[in-house]
């Protein structure tokens, strides 16, 4: 379908409403205001187990593959933890992952976000370190960590 967001959307509606389908459902859109409706509007639904929201231009053209129109905003939070083992990679010595275990007992792998020189030279066992994360699984687990730093104090 040729057009932009707003000419799409309301395609799409009008042929639903020809085709009623169960399966698909249009989600409500939002004219956002300015950056404080967009982060009232973030925190709500993050509220409700959300994780984030796609803002883009909607008079703009549709593209197929990445546009630089579209954004995804999501609430980025960091914590602490003990590192308490390492993973590694088979036949070397390079980091896999490291095992980590926060303060409410719940232990977990990091294995996103470091560089190459971050796996070959990597925290020790009982190093803390931060990362962050966007929220929380069903079992405590933090959604989508990713390694920052090792904490100095």
């Amino acid at each position: 379908i040729k057009g932009n967001f707003s000419t799409r959307l309301q395609k799409l509606q009008t042929w639903l409403d020809k085709n009623p389908n169960k399966t698909i459902k249009i989600i409500q859109q939002i004219i956002c205001k300015d950056r404080d409706h967009l982060n009232e509007f973030l925190n709500s639904l993050v509220k409700l187990k959300g994780e984030g929201v796609i803002i883009k231009d909607p008079s703009l053209e549709y593209h197929t593959g990445r546009s630089s129109h579209i954004l995804k905003v999501k609430k980025v939070q960091d914590m602490e933890a003990i590192v308490i083992g390492i993973n590694f990679r088979k036949k070397s010595n390079i980091m896999k992952s490291l095992i980590l275990r926060l303060d409410n007992g719940v232990v977990f792998n990091l294995g996103s976000g470091f560089s190459n020189d971050e796996r070959i030279n990597y925290p020790k066992i009982g190093d803390i370190v931060t990362y962050k994360y966007y929220g929380f699984t069903k079992n405590g687990k933090p959604k989508f960590a990713s390694f920052l730093h090792i904490r100095k104090d």
